[in-house]
């Protein structure tokens, strides 16, 4: 490639990026749906090489931005009540070593978004048992390992939780080894239920901090 190229790469990696962001934001689309959408809206059926597609943390910034701009007022309290189900429903699983991931854990949930767990157990059966016996009504799906594809599906268990959605993913206890594992950026990809309640310390803070600039 070019260096006159290498610009216009940039430029057309950053409006897919925004694009994806919006549909996240404004749709609840997971990241690869929105990513693959975003581009096919700015390039056609042409197909982008893999060099023109923004990862996940650019999207995410992205995401930050977008609510930044549009969401300042809501979304501080709409992530604060996710955080504080996430814990509420997190010491119900204590037993399962649940761990939060994705929007509810890095801070970009809004109003479309549901909470995401990753239970540990002897079995899957075994959860599912548990919820049934809380009177929760189950869905049961796949979702793919978080140590990737060649890993296959785990089952997953979706419910409502005080009208919101949660979806955990059900892993052997052997999982747990590898899952407490950081991006190349150093954020954390899952936390457990102590990192969680200091997080929602903090989401307090911002909440206050975000009333008090609006009211000013």
């Amino acid at each position: 490639m070019t260096a006159h190229g290498i610009p216009e790469v940039l430029l057309l990696r950053a409006e897919i990026a925004a694009a994806a962001a919006r549909l996240i934001a404004q749709d609840g689309a997971d990241y690869n749906s929105a990513k693959r959408k975003a581009a096919r809206q700015i390039l056609g059926d042409t197909q982008p090489p893999p060099n023109l597609l923004p990862d996940h943390a650019q999207i995410e910034a992205e995401v930050r931005l977008y609510h930044s701009l549009f969401h300042s007022n809501t979304q501080p309290a709409r992530l604060f009540r996710l955080r504080t189900l996430a814990v509420e429903i997190m010491e119900k699983l204590s037993a399962y070593q649940p761990h939060l991931t994705g929007s509810v854990l890095n801070g970009t949930a809004g109003p479309h978004d549901d909470i995401h767990l990753q239970l540990f157990a002897d079995s899957a059966k075994e959860v599912e048992i548990f919820l049934l016996n809380k009177n929760l009504q189950i869905d049961i799906s796949e979702t793919p390992h978080f140590k990737g594809p060649r890993f296959g599906m785990v089952e997953t268990v979706s419910f409502m939780w005080h009208k919101e959605g949660v979806h955990a993913e059900l892993y052997e206890l052997d999982d747990l080894r590898g899952a407490v594992k950081s991006r190349a950026d150093g954020k954390i990809l899952r936390a457990d239920l102590d990192s969680v309640r200091a997080l929602l310390i903090n989401t307090t803070h911002d909440t206050i901090s975000t009333d008090q600039t609006t009211n000013e």
